[in-house]
């Protein structure tokens, strides 16, 4: 009797599991909406949230605030093809994106401010007073 060594992929029932695992995630990757990168920092006045929107128009980006949920949403389109071009490989990914934070009740959702620069949405939330670090003064009896 000759021994031989054991290989999983050559098992019939291990080569079905690889290809429908790789069918799987095939699948999911061709259908996965793509979501920016986001980035939240505080300081003593303010939360900052910073989303990655690389080839993003400021146009085609909504920021909107309902009941202490904070909602990055828009749309990442391709650009116009050429007739006179071939692509030979393609992974940028392309289609809408929504993002969503529940915010702080330390939140003033009233003054929120957004800017957009190169490719960066920024949001600043200050906080309400309240919330806000004050100085006291000690006093010497």
């Amino acid at each position: 009797m000759t021994l031989m060594r054991w290989q999983p992929y050559r098992n019939p029932v291990w080569q079905m599991m690889n290809r429908f695992l790789d069918d799987a995630a095939s699948a999911a990757d061709e259908t996965a909406a793509w979501s920016p990168r986001i980035e939240v920092v505080e300081t003593d006045n303010q939360f900052e949230v910073a989303a990655e929107l690389p080839g993003v128009e400021k146009d085609d980006v909504k920021v909107e605030v309902q009941s202490n949920i904070l909602t990055i949403s828009g749309e990442k389109r391709p650009a116009p093809e050429k007739k006179e071009r071939s692509m030979y490989l393609g992974e940028r990914a392309y289609g809408t994106f929504s993002r969503s934070f529940q915010l702080p009740a330390l939140v003033d959702n009233s003054a929120i401010r957004a800017t957009f620069k190169n490719g960066v949405l920024t949001l600043a939330l200050p906080k309400v007073e309240e919330a806000k670090p004050r100085h006291i003064e000690i006093k010497a009896d």
